[in-house]
């Protein structure tokens, strides 16, 4: 028993020593096998709590939200056989579920009916669900089914700057193009946390202090784009694609005062709430170059006139012209007008005049520096990414020709919107952008903003003024290949441009009917232009009568009518004082006064005022006092009426039909040019504020051709030479 004592007394020390060595080990190590043992108190006994931050929102110009983060909810349905809320009945939630969902009842019911699951998501149509949706469904009571709440990027206007704007993923994970992808750093928003200790259970302790750290909210972002006229030209260029269902469509409106850019728009577009369904994800406007066409004559014109070489009524022979071995044609086949003015040369879109301008008046070296001037060589450093330079061709005498008149040379559109703004604007070359402002939500703090830039004075204010006049003939004189973009009682000063396109499958060029890209560079009013509207169209398909102007015009003379309107540019601001004496008569306001009074002042200058309503005072008039009509125009009489009646708009223009518009809140779809030749809101009927209305315009049958006589002429091919040749 003593020799057993002793074996266990030992046994027992040994042990003892062992568990007082490792307990005084861990005592001064506070470690157990490389784990910290204050870090393992701390996990168990800390729970940490995520404040979720908010990415940044995108703004429109005057607040409006075109990209924000948005609270979404996926739905979640109970089957656990021991829960008390599950779905009981899987045929009745699924037919129920089924229409808001968008989903196949069967398929539903397939998903609620699954054994030994604790619970299901339902699948597409289910998740990301909107508040609406998902109180629609609350609405319901049916058993079992909840909703995770999680955020996601919403972009409220759908089909609207996309490209411009871009997109991210929908839980924000990644942003894939557009502002939100080069704008990322200062969208992104970074999560807070509230920390505590707590018991076992996760009750927190008393009297412990909480570690708090706020999230940070991404910064906001706010464009420079005017929601109005983006959204004009959003459903004008939706028009036109479906109609003449083109390769693509570029626009851009601009402020030249300050390079402003006040819409830009592609097609084919996109809505950022459904990325799954791109085809197209180039910026057509910034990330694309093609040879402009005859917009390019608007520079080597301004060239030639601030070096002194240009004489507008000096004559020169058209048709062709003979540079070496090659020879430039105008683009009626090369008939030519006979001996014309450089005037009319630039009117008619004349090849041979600025050959004649680029190598006998200038010269390759002076016309090559005003390409430099003008900004052609390098990417104007617009505010959004992926922004291409031009290519030059300057490596021949033929290319100083060719580029003279737009071919050979291929440029941006945003390059020709930024040279065109010393045009608009006395000489003074503006940089284009389309971020106002970055602003901390968190402080208010503008963390940075743009200014109008002056990137050059490639020419004089004199040369401007001069340019711009001829501009102005383009579109209103009898020999100018602009009428189509003649808009009534606004003086639009402007240059039309047929580009061809090198064809993909060997040399040379595409031809046939429509195998162009149309376009048109424009600013009104002339004599102090607000706006730069251009527009660009890729083979549209038109039928055979239809000239290649038609879908580019549409878009133009919408875009721009609207803008000016909106903008409450009127006539007035267009036209001398002495024409407005001979041409006009100056409005009174009879806001607040009798009906029979103001026809009776309307009937007496003759003008035809239009009554809307059965009221017997003048709630609104429009155009306003002291606003100057031209012959023919309407004004409308909003009466204190609460209906209003449609009236016969059948041969109105499209100005007048504006003003109607405006005064009676119409949400307006214009498709043509003109006057109207259709309402879908027939006359007399009733209308309400916000109601819509597909307005058709068509020009004259006897304008239409003379209009477009001189843009469809194919080119043909002279035996023997190797020739260029320019349409328009």
């Amino acid at each position: 028993m003593n020799v057993r004592a002793v074996v266990v007394l030992i046994v027992f020390l040994l042990i003892f020593s062992v568990m007082v060595t490792r307990v005084g080990y861990i005592q001064m190590k506070k470690a157990v096998n490389g784990h910290e043992l204050e870090a393992i108190a701390e996990d168990r006994w800390t729970r940490k709590q995520t404040i979720e931050g908010k990415r940044g929102t995108i703004y429109d110009r005057f607040g409006g939200a075109l990209a924000e983060e948005i609270p979404s909810y996926t739905i979640e349905a109970i089957l656990d056989v021991n829960s008390r809320n599950r779905v009981e009945d899987p045929r009745m939630t699924a037919e129920k579920l089924a229409p808001i969902v968008d989903r196949p009842v069967v398929e539903l019911e397939r998903l609620l009916s699954q054994e030994g699951r604790f619970q299901v998501e339902l699948g597409p149509g289910t998740k990301n669900i909107s508040l609406e949706k998902k109180r629609e469904i609350e609405n319901l009571n049916l058993q079992g089914i909840n909703f995770r709440k999680e955020p996601r990027r919403y972009y409220p206007s759908q089909t609207f700057a996309s490209h411009v704007i871009g997109y991210t993923e929908r839980d924000m994970s990644k942003a894939r193009m557009g502002l939100e992808s080069s704008l990322n750093n200062y969208l992104v928003k970074e999560d807070g946390f509230i920390q505590y200790l707590s018991d076992r259970k996760g009750i927190k302790l008393p009297n412990i202090d909480e570690i708090i750290e706020l999230p940070k909210n991404g910064f906001d972002i706010y464009l420079t784009l005017d929601s109005n006229i983006q959204m004009a030209l959003e459903q004008v260029m939706s028009q036109v694609e479906e109609q003449y269902d083109p390769e693509r469509i570029m626009a851009v409106v601009a402020d030249p005062k300050t390079g402003e850019i006040l819409a830009m728009s592609n097609r084919p577009s996109f809505n950022p709430n459904f990325y799954e369904e791109i085809t197209n994800y180039t910026n057509y406007t910034v990330s694309s170059r093609f040879e402009p066409g005859s917009t390019m004559k608007i520079f080597t014109l301004a060239a030639a006139i601030e070096e002194g070489v240009y004489e507008g009524d000096e004559y020169y022979q058209s048709g062709s012209y003979q540079i070496g071995g090659r020879r430039v044609r105008d683009h009626n086949q090369g008939m030519g007008w006979g001996q014309i003015q450089f005037d009319e040369g630039f009117q008619r879109s004349s090849n041979v005049a600025y050959s004649i301008l680029a190598l006998e008046k200038l010269g390759p070296d002076r016309l090559f520096h005003y390409i430099n001037e003008f900004g052609f060589r390098n990417t104007t450093g617009i505010d959004l990414p992926n922004e291409v330079n031009s290519l030059i061709a300057d490596s021949y005498l033929i290319d100083a020709a060719t580029t003279a008149f737009g071919q050979g040379t291929a440029i941006t559109p945003i390059q020709q919107i930024q040279a065109v703004t010393a045009i608009a604007n006395g000489g003074k070359m503006m940089k284009p952008f389309v971020i106002d402002r970055i602003i901390d939500p968190n402080t208010g703090e503008v963390i940075e903003s743009t200014e109008p830039e002056i990137v050059g004075e490639p020419i004089s204010s004199t040369t401007a003024t001069q340019v711009l006049e001829l501009m102005e003939s383009v579109v209103d004189s009898p020999a100018g290949t602009g009428k189509p973009y003649y808009i009534e009682g606004f003086e639009i000063a402007g240059k039309t441009g047929t580009a061809e396109i090198p064809n993909p499958n060997g040399g040379g060029y595409l031809s046939g009917h429509g195998q162009y890209i149309y376009s048109f560079l424009g600013v009104a009013p002339k004599s102090d232009p607000q706006l730069i509207v251009y527009v660009a169209v890729d083979r549209p398909k038109l039928d055979l009568h239809e000239p290649g102007a038609a879908p580019v015009s549409q878009i133009f003379t919408t875009i721009m009518k609207h803008s000016l309107q909106y903008l409450n540019i009127s006539p007035s601001a267009t036209v001398s004082q002495d024409d407005l004496v001979e041409e006009g008569v100056l409005t009174k306001s009879y806001v607040g006064e009798s009906i029979e009074s103001a026809k009776a002042y309307f009937r007496e200058i003759g003008v035809e005022a239009i009554v809307l309503g059965s009221g017997d005072k003048v709630e609104e008039q429009l155009p306003i006092g002291s606003t100057m009509l031209i012959p023919g125009e309407k004004v409308m009489i909003a009466t204190d009426s609460n209906t209003y009646n449609m009236p016969n708009i059948k041969g109105w223009s499209l100005r007048d039909v504006m003003k109607l518009a405006t005064i009676l809140e119409l949400n307006a779809n214009f498709i043509g040019s003109g006057f109207v030749t259709k309402q879908s809101i027939p006359s007399n009927q009733t209308v309400e504020k916000g109601d819509y209305i597909a307005i058709e315009l068509a020009l004259p049958n006897g304008v239409t051709e003379d209009v477009f006589f001189h843009e469809e002429v194919e080119p043909e091919k002279i035996e023997g030479t190797e020739e260029v040749v320019q349409i328009d």
